[in-house]
């Protein structure tokens, strides 16, 4: 299966990059947002989708690890005195969730690929992020890249297990509207954002 960034239709713009070095407090507390989401992602499908057991023994995992990122982010804002706070969420799930099938098995499959896309995308960024960042903070987006990649590559699998059938289709489909939500301005910086507006 290709690497998460070669999976993208767009490489993440140097932009939004420039933009995290100035906002290293909101990237921050808006990736612990993310990981706690991710969390409730994968609860959530193992809650609705009982009968598939590749998907409950995947999701439990995915979820699990997604907490234990979501208390490393904490305690790394903890030791930089950076609190945590809430903040809005970014449009970016749900600019890929608004393309989403209402019918099952549709509704699955597009979740699944959803899902393969928005962890693509956070590993695109750690990866292109960590050489910018001081050492500390550097290496621990770093250790986040095999799993965040396995992510990927698990809702892939079981998008195509649930489809029962070839999503290449569907995954062109989301390549194109995620690409759409990467490139186009946005007004509000925060780690899954757009391109940033000013720039």
């Amino acid at each position: 299966m290709t690497s998460p960034a070669a999976f993208l239709a767009c490489p993440t713009p140097d932009a939004w990059i420039d933009m995290a070095l100035q906002q290293q407090e909101i990237l921050l507390t808006d990736h612990a947002n993310c990981e706690k989401k991710a969390a409730a992602t994968a609860l959530n499908l193992l809650f609705r989708y009982t009968f598939n057991d590749d998907l409950q023994y995947k999701m439990s995992r995915l979820a699990r690890e997604e907490l234990r990122h979501f208390e490393q982010v904490h305690a790394l804002m903890k030791k930089r005195d950076i609190k945590y706070r809430p903040l809005s969420a970014s449009r970016y799930a749900n600019w890929l969730r608004e393309h989403i099938r209402k019918e099952e098995p549709g509704r699955l499959v597009d979740t699944l690929i959803v899902g393969a896309f928005i962890e693509a995308r956070s590993c695109e960024r750690f990866e292109k992020l960590a050489p910018h960042l001081d050492e500390e903070l550097g290496k621990f987006y770093v250790s986040l890249l095999k799993s965040e990649a396995r992510h990927y590559r698990d809702y892939l699998a079981l998008a195509e297990e649930a489809a029962g059938e070839s999503i290449e289709e569907r995954v062109e489909y989301f390549r194109q509207v995620e690409r759409d939500a990467i490139e186009s301005p946005d007004e509000e910086f925060r780690f899954h954002s757009g391109s940033p507006a000013a720039a």
